[in-house]
């Protein structure tokens, strides 16, 4: 009952009429940014972190999460009808959905797509009043030994999972733990690695890094990459309405998405991509007709679709309760809450109830608010598509150094923002990811915090984080989250080149 009627107290904040504007701007943006291809919500969030410094907190975190889950829906958008994603986690949606545009059933694919996001959505926001209050009791159990293995655990969750190689996430978080570094040592008083700069006294802000590494060297990456060459747009054809038989094949992979998307967006699993394909081969292994699959099949697009969508709800759950971010988007937020003052974590909850509850109740409203939008504006969208490459990314490299220079007025920042920011496009070059550098910054220092008040309690015992069993747990999961990833991969090639070997032999006899 608790949860309950903190929710309903959640749903007066986010029915304000400002916080209804709030919710119905993100979402609308949200939508928008994850129809054009390249651009993604942690890039607009870090966007619009300097332009939100001053506003109220619940507002800004509303719109924020208005702009996750509107990304979630308009990239589908991108991938059905141009065959790119305008999200990474709509992928899988791109093989079937644009093969089915093609066959002049575009609207369609789009419909199911729209109506298993909102499915997925509410059951996914439903999962998360429950679930992170759970977690919350959890956390309480915690002292600093336990808070610094937690952190320990999200700092090897982004590293491991977000990106191509454990070494060059290694390589990220290393780089965004010295930033963290930088400024006046919080209990010594000392002055670390400022290199004379008085504006650095208070430390590298984080909005300044979030904004280079995502906005400026996101969008140099994206535009030094893309071939600015006209794209092949299948237009959407008759009505939207699905068919019964389109409804018959849809409302079961719906719920099996959301099953399969939620749990592991609240695990440490890195994010929506991996669900998404989860859910493609569970529905191909389901389908009465898996030679379908690659050529238009429904259930390819609605599983993916809702699986998607319910991982961004299962994401928040970690990151509001924990302070544990695993995505991109979540480690941005991140920095969000870092920008106000305010730590995510059991706390939260009990300091700032209006913030949480109206933030998840927003979520109910804005999900609604995003199938009125979807389903009869899908060709107002399409039309986002036609928006020259050059003016918009211009656009927002513009928008980002005038946003860095009024954070504190000063040319320091923005030439922070642009040195930050041309790093950034080198990590993305060399398949570097950025999310761990984030992360690393925002929790290096709060780490290090704990770290010190657990030596001081144990009188400098350091097995005090081993004899603690929820510390002991966290860090042996975090172990595990480095170690196992390149012993399957080494396993894996030891099956191959076996299986080679013998194939080799059976052709030689």
């Amino acid at each position: 009952m608790d949860t309950l009627a903190a929710l309903l107290h959640g749903f007066a904040v986010a029915l304000t009429p400002l916080n209804l504007f709030w919710s119905l701007l993100g979402v609308t943006l949200g939508t928008a940014i994850g129809v054009l291809p390249g651009i993604g919500p942690a890039l607009t969030i870090a966007l619009l972190l300097p332009v939100t410094y001053g506003s109220d907190p619940t507002s800004a975190f509303i719109m924020f999460a208005g702009i996750y889950y509107g990304a979630m829906y308009g990239g589908s958008t991108a991938s059905i009808l141009l065959n790119t994603p305008g999200e990474t986690a709509s992928i899988v949606t791109a093989i079937d959905g644009n093969a089915m545009a093609r066959r002049g059933r575009g609207a369609q694919a789009l419909a199911t797509a729209a109506l298993g996001s909102f499915v997925a959505g509410t059951i996914g926001t439903l999962g998360l009043t429950f679930a992170a209050p759970l977690m919350v009791k959890l956390a309480l159990l915690f002292g600093p030994a336990e808070y610094f293995a937690l952190m320990v655990l999200a700092l090897t969750t982004v590293t491991a999972l977000l990106g191509t190689s454990i070494t060059r996430g290694l390589f990220s978080l290393m780089l965004g733990l010295a930033l963290g570094l930088v400024g006046i040592d919080l209990q010594t008083g000392q002055m670390r690695f400022t290199l004379g700069v008085r504006e650095l006294l208070d430390g590298v802000d984080v909005v300044i890094v979030a904004v280079g590494l995502f906005a400026v060297g996101e969008t140099l990456w994206t535009a030094a990459r893309r071939r600015f060459e006209p794209e092949e747009l299948s237009a959407l054809q008759g009505s939207m309405w699905m068919s019964r038989e389109d409804w018959a094949r849809s409302w079961k992979p719906w719920l099996r998405g959301t099953l399969i998307g939620f749990p592991i967006g609240v695990l440490p699993a890195g994010g929506s991509e991996i669900p998404t394909f989860l859910s493609y081969l569970a529905e191909k292994r389901l389908a009465k007709h898996p030679e379908e699959f690659g050529q238009g099949a429904i259930e390819a697009v609605a599983g993916p679709e809702a699986a998607n969508n319910a991982s961004a709800a299962g994401v928040l759950a970690p990151l509001l309760a924990l302070g544990l971010p695993t995505s991109a988007t979540a480690a941005i937020m991140l920095a969000a809450f870092q920008q106000y003052g305010i730590q995510p974590g059991p706390a939260l909850f009990d300091s700032q109830p209006e913030l949480v509850w109206g933030l998840i109740a927003s979520l109910y409203i804005g999900n609604a608010m995003l199938l009125v939008l979807n389903l009869p504006l899908a060709g107002v969208w399409v039309r986002l598509l036609a928006i020259p490459r050059p003016w918009l990314y211009a656009g927002i490299l513009v928008f980002a150094t005038m946003g860095a220079y009024t954070l504190n007025n000063n040319l320091v920042d923005v030439w922070a923002l642009w040195i930050i920011g041309l790093a950034g496009f080198g990590m993305r070059a060399l398949d570097v990811p950025v999310a761990p550098a984030i992360v690393g910054l925002i929790l290096g220092p709060l780490a290090e915090q704990q770290f010190r008040r657990a030596l001081a309690i144990s009188q400098g015992d350091a097995t005090v984080f081993l004899t603690h069993p929820i510390s002991l747990a966290l860090l042996l999961l975090a172990t595990l989250l480095v170690a196992l990833p390149p012993i399957m991969r080494q396993r894996a090639r030891r099956r191959a080149k076996a299986e080679a070997l013998a194939t080799s032999a059976m052709r030689t006899k």
